[in-house]
């Protein structure tokens, strides 16, 4: 153990101590260094930023009232993930993964190409990224979380503690209360069922990323659907959550936007640039309102997808104001 590390070990016994004895400052110095990664975690596992919140007060608040028992055998860091991750279970369970009101289009929409299967899903905003060098795009990347979704719960749980955060199995047992048997089998059936295709973004805030940005964010708010199409990969898709439609291909995505256009009678889009989940994004407005919060996908130097998400509560998390024109 370097000097360095015992300094931490140190510091951080004191601060369990005083924390013990009442002292809520020294229980906040003891919490707040992991804030920002417990809510990512959350997020992973619920797919929804408003339910990861809930899930870190509910984990702070139940950690506060459980130092009596916290016995020092584990890390700070594994005792809040393992409160953390049965919080987001037992939401998970109760909740019942019951799908949020689904917006109906003002305009009759072509026969989308496949329903959403995740249609709670929402982004993540950079600003609340934790700023640590493990993290890697393809973990927080919005197909990642959303593809995540799509397993059982106990699976997402052990794919993320082991695979995303490092966990050893006999630890990540020990959080999920159960064996490293156990988890082991479960984390090899969320391996051989874990739906992700592998995207080749530019870097994140490089010339080749601000470059295909704005030319397709050019294109989209001008409805030059011809432009649009020309920058999409040919299995491009468009997704618009909670709505459960999708449209999959530059043909069906096409058609999409025309009849949008069309519905629009020459109202131009106005935007706002935003970031979330490592990926470009922009707030759209229409005669100064809301009008969906766009995430491109981006593979190498074209699109490969774009969700809208049609909820103007999620503007505020972005710092996009909620009228603009």
């Amino acid at each position: 153990m370097t000097e360095r590390s015992c300094d931490d070990r140190t510091v951080a016994e004191a601060l369990m101590t005083r924390a013990r004895a009442g002292d809520q400052d020294a229980f906040a110095q003891l919490v707040d260094p992991f804030r920002r990664e417990l809510q990512l975690h959350c997020y992973r596992l619920l797919g929804r930023l408003p339910d990861a919140e809930d899930a870190v007060q509910e984990t702070l608040l139940a950690a506060w009232r459980g130092l009596p028992e916290f016995e020092g055998r584990a890390s700070v860091r594994g005792w809040l993930y393992r409160i953390a991750t049965r919080r987001c279970l037992n939401a998970i369970r109760d909740a019942g993964r019951r799908p949020p009101l689904a917006p109906v289009p003002p305009f009759d929409a072509p026969e989308p190409t496949r329903h959403q299967e995740v249609p709670w899903l929402q982004p993540y905003p950079d600003a609340l990224l934790p700023e640590a060098a493990y993290l890697r795009h393809e973990q927080v990347e919005l197909a990642f979380v959303a593809a995540l979704q799509q397993l059982p719960p106990r699976q997402t749980a052990a794919l993320v503690l082991c695979d995303v955060l490092g966990f050893p199995l006999a630890e990540a047992a020990e959080l999920l209360d159960t064996s490293a048997t156990a988890v082991k089998g479960t984390l090899q059936r969320a391996r051989s069922t874990l739906r992700t295709t592998a995207h080749r973004p530019p870097a994140a805030g490089g010339a080749a990323e601000r470059d295909l940005t704005e030319r397709f964010t050019r294109a989209f708010v001008a409805d030059d659907v011809a432009a649009v199409i020309a920058l999409l990969t040919d299995d491009a898709w468009l997704a618009m959550p909670p709505a459960p439609h999708q449209y999959d291909g530059t043909a069906a995505i096409a058609g999409f936007l025309r009849a949008s256009a069309d519905w629009r009678a020459g109202r131009r889009y106005t935007q706002r640039p935003a970031r979330a989940n490592g990926q470009p994004a922009f707030g759209l407005y229409l005669d100064g309102a809301p009008a969906g919060l766009v995430v491109l996908t981006l593979d190498a130097d074209r699109v490969a997808g774009v969700t809208r998400f049609m909820d103007d509560t999620l503007y505020p998390w972005f710092g996009l104001p909620r009228a603009f024109g």
